[in-house]
C-alpha cells in the first residue's frame, strides 16, 4: 500500500485558508486604493487647483491612469484566483496539481497560494 498523500489534511488546509484570507484582505485593500486613485476619490478636491494647462502633464497623467488601471485589473484577477483557491480548500482539492494530480509542495503554496500547478508542470507548459 502506498503511503504517498493524495491531498493535504484538514489541518493543513486550514493553515492555507488562513494564509489566503490574509492575502485576500491585503489584495482587496490594495485594489480599493487603486480604484480610489482612478476615480479621484482620494484627491480631496485639490486636483485642479493651481494648475496651468500643459499637454505634457496631461499626457503623463493619462499614461499614469492607464498604468493604475492595469494594476487594478491585475489585482482583481489575483483576488479572483485567491477566491478560487478558497473554493478548492472547501472542496478539499487545494494543493493538487491540475496537470498531473500530484501534491504541490507546501513551500510553493506558501509563496503562491493560488497555484494550481506544480513547478514541473508549469515548466513543461512553456
Amino acid at each position: 500500500m502506498s503511503t504517498e498523500k493524495n491531498r493535504y489534511s484538514d489541518a493543513e488546509l486550514e493553515e492555507f485558508k488562513e494564509l489566503i484570507l490574509s492575502k485576500l484582505k491585503e489584495a482587496r485593500d490594495d485594489y480599493n486604493l487603486l480604484i480610489g486613485s482612478l476615480s479621484h476619490t482620494d484627491d480631496h478636491g485639490t486636483d485642479d487647483t493651481g494648475r496651468t494647462f500643459n499637454m505634457m502633464e496631461d499626457g503623463s497623467e493619462t499614461l499614469s491612469r492607464e498604468e493604475v488601471a492595469q494594476l487594478a485589473a491585475r489585482q482583481e484577477k489575483f483576488i479572483q484566483n485567491l477566491q478560487a483557491a478558497l473554493i478548492r480548500i472547501e472542496n478539499k482539492t487545494y494543493g493538487i496539481c491540475r496537470v498531473n494530480g500530484t501534491l504541490i509542495p507546501k513551500e510553493r503554496l506558501r509563496l503562491v497560494p493560488h497555484a494550481t500547478m506544480s513547478i514541473a508542470a508549469k515548466n513543461a507548459q512553456r
